[in-house]
C-alpha cells in the first residue's frame, strides 16, 4: 500500500466510499473496497481483498478492526465516528453498520461508509473541559459516552499529562451518579502508611496519632464515584485488601472490627503498562483482571498535534483572565514551532509553556521569539550535545525533540534529533534506510531519529519512490 499523502478534499461530501469487512473463521478481511477509495489511497482493489483491515490500514485512529468488532458485540451500530485512515490526515466521518451474513452464512458482514466532515461537524470539538478534534481525542469523548451509564470498573492509561483526571470526573459528570460525590486520591503521593488509612477509614486509636475515627475515600464517595491515580504504584498488600473491596463492597476500617457496605464507582489511572507491572510481579493478576472491565487509552499529545491549536486558544483565555492580559494569537510560526515538539510533559507541559510566555508577554500577538529561554531549558533538559545552538535572531528555530518514553521503539540514544524550523531538509536514501532499521521498521520512530515529522517523511519517501519493501 502506498503512503503517499491525501487531503480529503478530493473526495466528494456524497455517495460515501464503502470498506467492507467480514468476520469468519476467527479473522477479520476486507471483502470490498470501493473504486473512488482505492483511487484516492493509491492500492490495487483486487490486492486489497481478504487483507486483514489492520494490514491495509496500519495507522487508522480508531482501528477499524475495534469498530467493527463493537457492533457485532454491542448489537448497534455507530453513526458519526470520526476515523482517520491515514498519518497526519484530516478524519473523516463513519457509519459502521450490520450489513448481514456472507453467502455461506459463516461469516458476518460490516460495512463502514465514510464521508467528509462539514464545518459544523469540525466545530464539535469541546466536551466537559476537554478540547480536540483529532480522531484519537474524539474516539475517548465516545467512549466516555459509552461507558458512563455503566458501573462497570474502568481503567484509563495514558503517559503523564495527558489528563486522566479529567477523563474519570467526565465520566462521572455523564453518569447516573452526577448528582452523588466524586473523590480522587494520588496513590503514588500518600506513603504506604497511610495509603489504607486514606482508603478504608481508621478507628479511633487504631495507632499512634490516631486521636479520632476517620473516614476514608470510599466511605465519602458512597453512592457516587471513587477516582485512584497512580494505582500501579499501590503496595501489594494494600492491593489485596482493594480487591476485597471490590469484589463485595464491604469496608472495614483500620483498627475496626465490623465492615461497611459501600455503593462506589471505581476509576483507576495509570502511567505504567499494568500488563508489564503483573508479569513482574508489583502488581496482583487478580485485581489487574477484576480492574479492566473498560479500558480508556488517552492519545499523548506528539500524536494529536492538530489540537494544539486547540488547547492553545484555551489555555490563553485562562491565562488572560488570570493576570489581566491581553493576549489574543500564538503567531502561525510560534504554532508551527509548538506542533514540532514532541512533548513529553504532553498538555500539562503545555499549559505551563503557556502561562508562562503569557505572563511574560506585553503584545496582543506572541511569536516564535517568546519561547527563547524555554527553548534553550529544552536543549538542556535532553542533554543535546549534538544540537544546533539557539539563535532567535534567526528566522530558523532549531527545536529539539527530547524522546519520551512509551510503547513505541526508542531512538539511536547516540544521537539527538532536532529539527530546522523554516527549512526543509533534504534525507537521503541511505540516511532513511538506516533510521528504518535501527527503528525495526517503525516509520514513527524513524522520523523522530531523522528530526522530522513523519508526514516530511512520507514525502521524502514518495520523492525518492522508496517503499518499506527497499527500506528493508
Amino acid at each position: 500500500m502506498s503512503q503517499s499523502l491525501h487531503t480529503s478534499e478530493n473526495l466528494p461530501a456524497v455517495a460515501p466510499d464503502l470498506i467492507l469487512v467480514h468476520w469468519e473463521h476467527g479473522e477479520w478481511q476486507v471483502q470490498s473496497l470501493s473504486d473512488r477509495l482505492t483511487q484516492w489511497l493509491k492500492i490495487d482493489s483486487a490486492h486489497s481483498r481478504g487483507r486483514s483491515p489492520a494490514a491495509l490500514f496500519p495507522s487508522a485512529v480508531p482501528a477499524i478492526i475495534s469498530l467493527a468488532a463493537e457492533v457485532l458485540e454491542q448489537g448497534k451500530n455507530l453513526t458519526g465516528i470520526k476515523l482517520r485512515l491515514l498519518p497526519e490526515q484530516p478524519g473523516f466521518l463513519a457509519d459502521i453498520q450490520f450489513a448481514g451474513l456472507t453467502e455461506d452464512y459463516l461469516g458476518q458482514l460490516v460495512r463502514i461508509s465514510l464521508r467528509r466532515e462539514s464545518i459544523h461537524s469540525r466545530q464539535e470539538n469541546s466536551f466537559r473541559n476537554m478540547v480536540g478534534s483529532s480522531p484519537a481525542i474524539q474516539e475517548v469523548f465516545r467512549k466516555i459516552c459509552l461507558y458512563a451509564a455503566s458501573d462497570a470498573t474502568i481503567i484509563i492509561t495514558g503517559e503523564t499529562g495527558t489528563g486522566k483526571e479529567l477523563v474519570a470526573q467526565a465520566l462521572h459528570a455523564e453518569s447516573p451518579r452526577c448528582e452523588q460525590p466524586f473523590a480522587a486520591l494520588n496513590c503514588a503521593a500518600i506513603s504506604e502508611q497511610l495509603l489504607e488509612s486514606e482508603l478504608f477509614g481508621h478507628e479511633r486509636g487504631a495507632f499512634t496519632g490516631a486521636v479520632r475515627e476517620h473516614r476514608g475515600y470510599f466511605e465519602r464517595a458512597d453512592g457516587g464515584t471513587l477516582f485512584l491515580d497512580e494505582i500501579g504504584e499501590m503496595p501489594l498488600h494494600t492491593q489485596s485488601k482493594l480487591l476485597r473491596v471490590l469484589e463485595d463492597s464491604r469496608v472495614q476500617r483500620v483498627g475496626g472490627e465490623k465492615s461497611r457496605q459501600v455503593d462506589v464507582r471505581f476509576i483507576g489511572a495509570t502511567n505504567i503498562p499494568l500488563e508489564q507491572a503483573v508479569a513482574e510481579k508489583h502488581f496482583r493478576a487478580d485485581l489487574y483482571h477484576r480492574l479492566a472491565v473498560l479500558r480508556i487509552h488517552l492519545p499523548s499529545l506528539r500524536e494529536r498535534p492538530e489540537d494544539i491549536p486547540l488547547l492553545t486558544e484555551l489555555f490563553l483565555q485562562e491565562f488572560n483572565a488570570k493576570y489581566g492580559k491581553g493576549v489574543r494569537r500564538l503567531t502561525s510560526e510560534a504554532t508551527r514551532l509548538l506542533q514540532s515538539y514532541l512533548w513529553p510533559g504532553n498538555i500539562r507541559e503545555l499549559r505551563n509553556v503557556i502561562e508562562r510566555v503569557v505572563v511574560e508577554s506585553e503584545t496582543e500577538a506572541i511569536g516564535a521569539r517568546a519561547f527563547s529561554e524555554w527553548i534553550h531549558e529544552r536543549h538542556q533538559f535532553a542533554g543535546s550535545v549534538n544540537a544546533a545552538p539557539v539563535d532567535m535572531n534567526r528566522q530558523n528555530l532549531p527545536v529539539v525533540i527530547p524522546y519520551s518514553p512509551g510503547n513505541e521503539n526508542p531512538p539511536d540514544q547516540t544521537t539527538t534529533p532536532y529539527r530546522i524550523m523554516g527549512k526543509r531538509v533534504e534525507l537521503s536514501e541511505d540516511m532513511i534506510r538506516q533510521a528504518y532499521q535501527k527503528s525495526t521498521g517503525n516509520l514513527s520512530a524513524a522520523a523522530r531519529l531523522l528530526g522530522v515529522h513523519r508526514a516530511t517523511l512520507y514525502r521524502h519517501l514518495q520523492r525518492l519512490n522508496l517503499t518499506r519493501e527497499d527500506l528493508s
